[in-house]
């Protein structure tokens, strides 16, 4: 039996998950049907924007994405203390932006009628307030919001009604940097076994051709996704603990070994990230090139994976033969 989601997220253990959403519709979230021969390729532009925006308003940054044919990848990083420490009313603001709230909420918001308002309308306002506060750092609200604002698009455009997604969106707990860059990489490559894209920075509807494009315009980071800040130091900033230009390399590096079907050597010399998170160079290219395929659930080493479960409640640690196998220290 599936999990509930809220058995699946332990912000004590990783502020990292991997979603993916799959299509259960015979015609695509994307690309182009053969039997009919309509197009579709517009809508990953709907699923990339909205994405984005949603991450403008969340306290959930975007760290990877994947616009698929009947599915989407995305590696989203919760920061509970960002929206913890906005005030009640930039709470309300931004839940606004995405919703018409109560009435109480909208007249709270104007400025000509606030002053009408009770001490006890303030104080329900206050608690609403609060409610919207840990929606906005919910894993389960983000992509409840992406989901159905794209079926509903899709919905309208085909003339129909019905789902469009499978019932439940897939989240695996990313539990230390050598699951987050193996995640990452695996679903920025996700178009070159596709065979959609020869190259990273041609894989549209990516986060790695956005970066490669803000690199390329010598711009410190790509807008609206979560930024490389380097490696881990004292006091470390808010961001992944690499550099971009590891990044970089290591998934164009990889993405020739998958393109080209070789299991190959990787020379330890030509990746810095590899070395650092300590695993060999087979097992980096099993990782990030068939990741779903041996994790289904939480990721990451041996011990953290036990603490993970130990916090869910879980009886059983899964996926515990296969973090012994790829994720061991070299």
């Amino acid at each position: 039996m599936p999990r509930s989601r809220r058995s699946q997220v332990s912000l004590s253990d990783t502020p990292y998950y991997h979603c993916v959403s799959r299509c259960v519709r015979r015609a695509f979230l994307c690309g182009e049907e053969q039997q009919t021969g309509k197009s579709y390729e517009h809508r990953r532009q709907w699923v990339e924007d909205y994405l984005l925006k949603l991450a403008s308003v969340f306290a959930i940054d975007v760290c990877a994405y994947a616009v698929m044919s009947n599915h989407s990848h995305v590696v989203l990083h919760i920061d509970r203390a960002q929206a913890e420490a906005w005030s009640m009313d930039e709470v309300l603001e931004r839940w606004h932006s995405l919703h018409q709230g109560t009435l109480l909420t909208q007249m709270y918001l104007n400025l000509e009628l606030r002053p009408q308002l009770s001490e006890v309308q303030l104080q329900a306002i206050r608690a609403t307030a609060e409610v919207y506060r840990t929606r906005l750092y919910d894993l389960s609200w983000f992509m409840r919001h992406l989901n159905e604002h794209i079926a509903r698009a899709a919905n309208q455009e085909d003339q129909c009604t019905g789902r469009f997604w499978e019932g439940r969106f897939k989240s695996q707990a990313l539990l230390d940097e050598a699951a987050l860059m193996a995640c990452m990489a695996y679903v920025d490559l996700n178009p070159i076994r596709a065979k959609m894209a020869s190259t990273p920075e041609d894989s549209a509807h990516t986060s790695v051709q956005r970066r490669a494009k803000a690199a390329q315009l010598k711009q410190a980071q790509a807008t609206n996704l979560f930024p490389f800040v380097g490696n881990p130091r004292e006091p470390m900033p808010q961001g992944l603990p690499f550099e971009l230009k590891d990044y970089l390399e290591l998934v164009d590096m990889t993405g020739r070994m998958v393109r080209e079907d070789k299991r190959g050597y990787i020379d330890s010399g030509e990746s810095s990230i590899i070395q650092r998170l300590g695993i060999n160079e087979a097992q980096w290219l099993t990782l990030s090139g068939e990741f779903e395929r041996h994790f289904s659930g939480a990721v990451g080493q041996e011990r953290l994976l036990r603490e993970y479960h130990q916090h869910m409640g879980h009886q059983r640690t899964a996926g515990l033969s296969c973090s012994k196998r790829l994720l061991n220290r070299a």
